[in-house]
């Protein structure tokens, strides 16, 4: 039993486990809500949530959700982050969703798991096609993105890297 829960400060040592994982695996960290610093993890949890509401935005950044997935004994799997709308970037190359699961939980199908639920919540939200890129060698993410019905629309360049674009209609 896994579910999607907003950042909360009771899950500051499971969210601190997670990103030590994920430093310890040398690998970039996705979505880029985990890279906020967490000295004051209180302050962490308040800004993620004006994030939501449009509040405290830097240039060119939309309202996004974070959500964490979570399992049945209260262990962060990995994040979400759902932007609420696409600015003129975002609509090239990041699109409406960004997601990682901790490097010793993946290729367990908990990623499928958690777009299939962020969808659900990108319909509460309004947004009835989403967007969602990544790079072409990560077979996986494409893998999880067509499985929750993505449809490829097409390819693009940025920084000498090839990244696809995929549309998900949610009607």
């Amino acid at each position: 039993m896994i579910r999607l829960i907003k950042p909360d400060a009771s899950f500051e040592s499971e969210f601190l486990d997670m990103i030590s994982e994920w430093k310890d695996s040398g690998e970039e960290f996705i979505p880029w809500s985990l890279n906020l610093d967490t000295t004051d993890f209180n302050a962490m949890i308040d800004k993620l949530n004006g994030y939501s509401n449009g509040i405290g935005l830097k240039d060119g950044f939309v309202e996004c959700s974070t959500y964490w997935l979570i399992n049945e004994n209260n262990k962060i799997l990995g994040a979400i982050d759902i932007r609420h709308r696409l600015n003129e970037k975002l609509l090239y190359r990041g699109g409406h969703i960004g997601y990682g699961i901790r490097p010793s939980e993946r290729k367990k199908g908990y990623a499928t798991q958690m777009l299939y639920l962020a969808l659900n919540i990108c319909k509460t939200i309004g947004i009835s096609k989403v967007l969602i890129t990544c790079d072409k060698n990560n077979i996986g993410s494409s893998k999880v993105i067509i499985n929750n019905g993505g449809i490829l629309d097409s390819e693009g360049t940025e920084n000498g890297e090839v990244f696809q674009r995929y549309w998900i209609n949610l009607i």
